[in-house]
C-alpha cells in the first residue's frame, strides 16, 4: 500500500546519538500505522457523509455505528505502531483511545439507539467518546509537528473545536456539518498523503529512542 517497492533490507543511518539500523519490521510497522490511518480515514470519510446526507434514517445511523467500530479499530492499531519519541505521550493517546472505547460501549449499552444518534441528542456523551478523538487529534498533531503538513496543522484546532463545540451547543447545525465535512476531507487527504510518503522519515531517529530508553533505565 506505500512505498512497497522500498528496499526491505537493513539500512544504517547517522542519527544524533549515533548510528542506528532501519530493519524490514521497522518498515512493516509503518505500513501497518499507515493502513490504519487509511482504514479509519476512509471509515470516518463514510460515516460522516452518511450523517450528512440522511441523519435522520434509522438505518444510515446503525451503520455509521458499525464503521465507528471499524473505525476505532483501525485508529487502536495505528495507535499501537505510531512511532513518538515521548513514551509517556504515546501511552497517554494510548489511554484516551481506551477511554473512549469504554465509554462507547458504556452509552450503548445504556440507550438503546444507534451511537451516532445518542451522541447527537445528549451532547454530554462527547465527555467520554470524545477520548477517542482526542486520541486522533494527538496523532494530527504530532503529524503537523513532525511533518508541516497543512491538513494535519487545520485538524488540530478544528477537531476540538466541533466537539466542544457540541458539547456546550455554541456552534450552530449547519456550522457543526460544515466542519463535519472539512474534516472527513482533510482526514482523507492526511491518509492519502501519508500512504506516499518515504517510510524512513516515519520510523525517525532510533538513536534518540535508544537514548531515550537508556535515560529512563539510568533514573530506574
Amino acid at each position: 500500500m506505500t512505498q512497497v517497492l522500498e528496499s526491505s533490507e537493513p539500512r544504517v543511518y547517522q542519527g544524533q546519538f549515533g548510528e542506528f539500523t532501519i530493519t524490514k519490521s521497522d518498515r512493516t510497522g509503518v505500513i501497518v500505522y499507515r493502513t490504519g490511518l487509511m482504514v479509519a480515514a476512509l471509515s470516518f470519510a463514510i460515516a460522516s457523509g452518511l450523517v450528512l446526507w440522511q441523519g435522520n434514517n434509522p438505518t444510515v445511523l446503525t451503520a455509521v455505528t458499525f464503521l465507528y467500530a471499524c473505525f476505532y479499530i483501525a485508529l487502536g492499531v495505528s495507535l499501537a505502531t505510531i512511532h513518538i519519541y515521548l513514551a509517556s505521550l504515546h501511552r497517554v493517546l494510548q489511554v484516551f483511545w481506551a477511554i473512549g472505547g469504554v465509554a462507547s460501549l458504556v452509552l450503548a449499552w445504556q440507550y438503546s439507539e444507534p451511537l451516532a444518534l445518542t451522541v447527537a441528542s445528549q451532547p454530554f456523551a462527547i465527555v467520554g467518546v470524545g477520548f477517542t478523538f482526542a486520541a486522533l487529534t494527538g496523532i494530527y498533531f504530532k503529524e503537523a509537528f513532525c511533518f508541516d503538513r497543512f491538513e494535519t496543522k487545520l485538524l488540530t484546532p478544528l477537531v476540538p473545536i466541533l466537539l466542544l463545540g457540541h458539547l456546550f451547543g455554541v456552534l450552530p447545525v449547519n456550522g457543526e456539518q460544515v466542519l463535519l465535512g472539512l474534516w472527513a476531507i482533510l482526514f482523507i487527504v492526511f491518509a492519502l498523503r501519508k500512504a506516499i510518503q518515504a517510510i524512513p522519515p516515519d520510523i525517525g531517529d532510533k538513536s534518540v529512542f535508544d537514548y531515550l530508553k537508556a535515560q529512563r533505565n539510568a533514573k530506574a
